[in-house]
Order: C-alpha cells, then sequence, then structure tokens
C-alpha cells in the first residue's frame, strides 16, 4: 500500500467521468470515478522491466537510471511521457489518456531498442487500488477469458488488460513482493493489489508497443465488455480519436483573442483544463483535483465552492463555452439549502461537505454570477429556470443584513480563516441583491426590484461609512472580528477598540471593532462587483497599498494578506492575477500586463497553473492546477484585449 502520496502532481487527464492525476515520471497517484470529486480508488499504479535475473526496474520512479520528460500534446489532454535509459539503451514513450464519452482510461507504452541487439525483458504492471479509498474489503482476481486483472469492492469494479496476451500474472502481490517479478498465478486474493507481466522481445532500433487499458464499470461483465471494445482500435486510433476531440474542443471555445503564442497556450491549456475540473454527471466544477485527503495540511480541494465558480463560470462565459455555465447552474439548484442559503462547499451531489460555517459570500457569488452569465447570453429561458432560487436567495441575503450598518453580519471569510463582516464579503452581498434585481425586473416583480436595489444600496453606504481606514488610507478588512481572548486583552491594552458579548450558556465571543490587515479581497470591493468606482480615491489609495504591503520580495507575486502563514505565506497566482484585473479595470494596462506575465513565468512544466508559488525559490508550492488561478488568467486576457 502507498502509504506516502505527494501533495504536488504533474499533470491531469480526464474526460469529465474520469480524472486522474500523474507524476512527471508517468506514476498515477489517483482516480476518481464515476464523478471527479468522489470516490478516489487508486493507491498505485506502477510500471516497470525485468531484465533475465535481475529485479524490476521501475521506470515511472524517479531515479538516476532514468531521465523523464513530461509534456502535453498540442491543444489536447493526451499526456506525453519520455523516460531514457542511456545505460541500458532504452527510451520509453509514453501516452496517458481517457477516452470522451467513456469509463476507459489508456496508457500506451513504446519500448525503443536503441542499442545494436536485440533485447529480451518482461514488462511488469502492478496495481493497487484502495477503492472508495476503504482498506477494508478490496478483492483482487484474474478473469482467464478476459485476461484481465479485476479490482472490486461493492459496486465499483476495475480491470487491468492490454491488447496482448499476458504471461504471468498474481492477485494479491504486494508492493514488497513484486519487486522479484515472480508471479504466481494466484487468481483471487482478498486483498487490493496484483500484477501482470508480458514478454517482450525487441530487434535493434525497433518499438514494440504495449497499450494498457483501466476500464471502469459497476459490475465485472461491464469492465470486460468495455475492455473488449478497447482492444478493437489500437492505442494508436484512440489517441487519435481522443486528440480530435480535443482539438475539435478548443474550435468550439473563442479564439484567444490576443496574438501572443505564450498566452494563446495557456489560455487553450486553460479552456482544456476547465473541462476537467466539469462534472459531466452533475455539472459542478471542482476547485481542484484533490491531493491531501487525510487533511494534514488543508481542508480538502475536491469540492465545489460557489465563490470559485462564479469566477469560473465568468470565464467560461468569455470563451463560449456556454453549456458547461449552465450545467452548473442548474446543479446550484439541487445544492441550496432550504433556509435561500448556499453554504460553503458541496460535494458533486449537492450534499453539504465537510464545513466550518457560512461564508455569506458563497451563495452571494452564486448569485451574482448566475446574472453574468445572463448578461452574456440573454437566455430569458435561463432566468425562468433559476428564478425561483434566486428570489430564496436574495430573501436569505436581505435576511443577514445588520439594520443598524446596512453590513451584513459577521461570517467565515473567504479564505476561511476567521470570523467577522468581512469588507470583501460585504462587497459580493451587494453583487448578489444587484443580480437578483436584476432578474426581478426581467419577472415582473417591480416591488422586489427596488426592495434589493435599496438593501445594496444600503451595503453600499455602509461600506463607505464603516469599512474605511483613515490613518492607513486603506479600506479595513472588516469589522467586528471574533478573536480569542489573549489577541483581545493585547490589542485592546494598546488601545484598540473591542468588545465582549454574552452568548448562551455562559460563552463569551471576544470582538475587535476593526481589522486593519491589508488583504488582496479588498480589491474585489471594485473588480468584480463594483460596490466602489475602480477610480475612486479610496479605491487607488487601497490597491497602491495592498501592492506596497503584499509583493512579494525577490521572487515577485502578490500574497493574500499580510501575516499569510498558510503554506509558508506564499505569493499565489489568481492573488497576483486580481492586481491585474484591478490594473486593467483603471487604465493601467503596462502595470497589469507585468503581472499576468509573472503568472505566465510560474505555469508548471505541463502548462498548469497552481495555487501558490514559493516565495523562496519561485517553483510550485501547492495545489495544481487550481481552477480559480486558470479562470482568473482567462479574465485577465479579455481585459487586456479590451485595453488595446
Amino acid at each position: 500500500m502507498n502509504k506516502k502520496k505527494p501533495y504536488l502532481v504533474d499533470a491531469v487527464i480526464g474526460n469529465s467521468r474520469m480524472l486522474a492525476t500523474l507524476g512527471r515520471t508517468g506514476k498515477l497517484y489517483r482516480l476518481w470515478w464515476p464523478n471527479i470529486d468522489t470516490p478516489q480508488h487508486v493507491d498505485a499504479m506502477r510500471v516497470g522491466i525485468q531484465m533475465a535475473g535481475a529485479n524490476v526496474d521501475w521506470f515511472d520512479e524517479a531515479n538516476n537510471d532514468w531521465n523523464h520528460t513530461i509534456h502535453y500534446a498540442n491543444r489536447s489532454n493526451v499526456l506525453h511521457i519520455n523516460a531514457v535509459n542511456e545505460s541500458a539503451a532504452l527510451t520509453v514513450n509514453s501516452r496517458h489518456f481517457a477516452v470522451p464519452g467513456t469509463d476507459l482510461l489508456v496508457r500506451e507504452y513504446g519500448f525503443v531498442n536503441t542499442s545494436t541487439e536485440a533485447k529480451q525483458f518482461t514488462f511488469v504492471v502492478h496495481s493497487s487500488f484502495i477503492i472508495s479509498e476503504n482498506g477494508l474489503y478490496n478483492t483482487t482476481m484474474f478473469n482467464n477469458s478476459a485476461d484481465t486483472l479485476i479490482h472490486f469492492r461493492h459496486q465499483y469494479f476495475f480491470g487491468v488488460s492490454s491488447a496482448i496476451v499476458c504471461a504471468k500474472y498474481q492477485a494479491g502481490l504486494s508492493w514488497e513482493d513484486v519487486q522479484s517479478g515472480q508471479l504466481n498465478g494466484l487468481n483471487i486474493d482478498m486483498r487490493p493489489d496484483g500484477a501482470l507481466s508480458y514478454e517482450l522481445t525487441i530487434a535493434a532500433g525497433e518499438t514494440v508497443i504495449v497499450p494498457i487499458y483501466v476500464a471502469a464499470g459497476n459490475n465485472e461483465l461491464e469492465v470486460v465488455a468495455l475492455l473488449e471494445q478497447a482492444r478493437k482500435k489500437t492505442s494508436e486510433q484512440w489517441a487519435g480519436e481522443t486528440n480530435a476531440y480535443w482539438n475539435q474542443y478548443v474550435n468550439t471555445a473563442v479564439p484567444c483573442p490576443i496574438e501572443d503564442d505564450e498566452i494563446k497556450e495557456l489560455y487553450e491549456r486553460s479552456i482544456l483544463m476547465f473541462k476537467l475540473m466539469s462534472d459531466e454527471k452533475t455539472g459542478t466544477i471542482i476547485a481542484a483535483p484533490e491531493f491531501d485527503e487525510t487533511f494534514s495540511r488543508c481542508g480538502g480541494y475536491s469540492y465545489c465552492w460557489g465563490r470559485d465558480a462564479a469566477f469560473i463560470t465568468t470565464a467560461l462565459d468569455k470563451v463560449g463555452l456556454k453549456e458547461l455555465t449552465d450545467a452548473f447552474y442548474d446543479w446550484t439548484l439541487s445544492a441550496q439549502s432550504a433556509d435561500g442559503s448556499w453554504q460553503q462547499r458541496h460535494y458533486h451531489d449537492g450534499q453539504l461537505a465537510p464545513s466550518w460555517g457560512l461564508q455569506i459570500d458563497e451563495g452571494a457569488s452564486i448569485l451574482w454570477g448566475m446574472w453574468q452569465h445572463y448578461l452574456v447570453n440573454e437566455d430569458l429561458e435561463f432566468a425562468n429556470r433559476v428564478w425561483p432560487a434566486v428570489f430564496k436567495g436574495a430573501q436569505f441575503l436581505e435576511s443577514f443584513i445588520d439594520p443598524a450598518t446596512g453590513l451584513p453580519k459577521p461570517s467565515v471569510d473567504l479564505w476561511e480563516e476567521r470570523e467577522a463582516s468581512h469588507t470583501y464579503s460585504s462587497a459580493a452581498v451587494y453583487g448578489g441583491l444587484t443580480a437578483a434585481a436584476g432578474f426581478a425586473k426581467l419577472a415582473g416583480e417591480q416591488q422586489l426590484q427596488e426592495q434589493w436595489n435599496q438593501s445594496a444600496a444600503g451595503i453600499q453606504a455602509g461600506i463607505e461609512t464603516y469599512c474605511f481606514n483613515d490613518e492607513l488610507q486603506s479600506f479595513y478588512r472588516g469589522i467586528d472580528l471574533k478573536v480569542s481572548a489573549q489577541k483581545f486583552n493585547t490589542d485592546t491594552a494598546t488601545g484598540a477598540e473591542g468588545y465582549i458579548v454574552d452568548l448562551d450558556k455562559g460563552y463569551q465571543k471576544h470582538v475587535m471593532k476593526h481589522d486593519p490587515i491589508i488583504d488582496i479581497s479588498l480589491l474585489g470591493i471594485s473588480v468584480p462587483f463594483n460596490a466602489v468606482a475602480t477610480d475612486s480615491d479610496r479605491m487607488r489609495a487601497t490597491a497602491a497599498i495592498v501592492e506596497k504591503q503584499l509583493t512579494v520580495e525577490g521572487v515577485g507575486g502578490i500574497k493574500r494578506y499580510e501575516d499569510d502563514h498558510y503554506i509558508g505565506g506564499n505569493p499565489w497566482i489568481l492573488t497576483t492575477l486580481w492586481l491585474a484585473h484591478y490594473r486593467f479595470a483603471n487604465g493601467e494596462a503596462a502595470a497589469a500586463r507585468e503581472l499576468m506575465q509573472w503568472a505566465l513565468n510560474h505555469r508548471t512544466e505541463t502548462g498548469l497553473l497552481p495555487e501558490q508559488v514559493d516565495k523562496n525559490t519561485g517553483e510550485t508550492a501547492w495545489v495544481v492546477p487550481l481552477t480559480w488561478s486558470h479562470a482568473m488568467f482567462i479574465l485577465a486576457v479579455f481585459m487586456l484585449a479590451e485595453s488595446k
């Protein structure tokens, strides 16, 4: 069993019903099916060669004998990995992809003999499936008639096979025992792992192709039938059809509006990645493929956040992928709570995911995103379809407003770290209510339109009245910030204003009147929610101090906020692009373009955008890929085009 998986991956492949992550050596780390958020089934898959009298040499492991390079095919989600062993005079060229519209993963290995003599060796495939990430009750068996190793638990079955017949097999073979390459022919075992081996003879200068197919299904018959279908075409044919599918998918999108090869490359990679992060069956969009399933360093990423998705769907509409946006907002109707709210995050089936409290900006962002979608498409059928949810959502937002300030009551912030009446969240609610007013007008509900616009205007006034820090000449991050008793005592002792609230059962809440920390999300007051004009003196001053305080020395880029410690307090791609958005909106295209270039310079080897960049080395630091990062880049591209 693979006890330690890396947080960082190098590539994702999939087809919106299967999703897999791999390392740059080709090792398969995770596989999600039948949805892309959960469940995840793979412990690990490894491939290696065994020369006579030696142990297996695993060429998808990072070692000194093999040099690896990795890249995607142009305008496609087909992944290429090249592994070269000069001392053995052997090269392995592999392709990895999911066939669109199927539950089939293809892993094609081309063995190239670069020596002057024929080579004979055994190709070993070891697979371990901890199905549904549950170590109990997994079974591995070999189906002789289908020449297939099958892993199953409950309703999930996975078949591993090839287009050529295996020489040996074993069910229930551990990673430790497979090193010798001795497979004993055991047909079934209640353990999660097993292996197949193939005898290969390759003439000098010859290439031999061995495709490995991984099929998913709800029973053994489904898996065997899908593998039989897979063998009716060569892996070359499957790759050609898959490349054609992805090329056509890119062609259906709006062409990149900027004549710049580097921007165009990332623009098209973003379009391809958006499809992988969108669930075909539900319409949901995940923040990122999960990489920290034990929650050892974070709270998990393979969920749907309404806030992230609002930015993402706005980008989807920009590139012309209207169908993905439609599907997402249809899904939001199933995820709305009975009180009209949308909670922090959800699974793809609409159920509430692990949560730590209401974030009022989530539901507000969904309403705002729905309106952005309508403005692009002017689809009255869509407006009518979402109107009941908009009505309930706007009612909830109104109920959450503090009449004393006109601002939303305290909730958890967008970074999910503190409770306050956050200025960004207030702006999001402003955006949500103005969006709802727009839908009300379409529905002929003039009274509601006026009511929601009035509430939004109250928030706008409250932001100006209560949320500006005259001393720093910046907006406060928020007001009424909940803190620990220790911090409360320390801060009030130095003159900061605070108060204590008595709660039920004798508990108390310690509250600081203001949160003065500079945070990139303060730009959201203006871009995208437009609660404060981008060219106002207050917004200009806030943007200036944001850039001054949050730019990371040396490596560059913008971190989230002043005292950020998450994963070391690194600059983020999306935060840097957020400042670019503000600069574009304020007519400062040259400064914005420099920020865009920083994001371009910090793509991964495979051209994906991470969440964070290491503040010391400039290397990828956390989460690959982050869908929100790609969305912010797409939005920046169109702002750049509009600035020309």
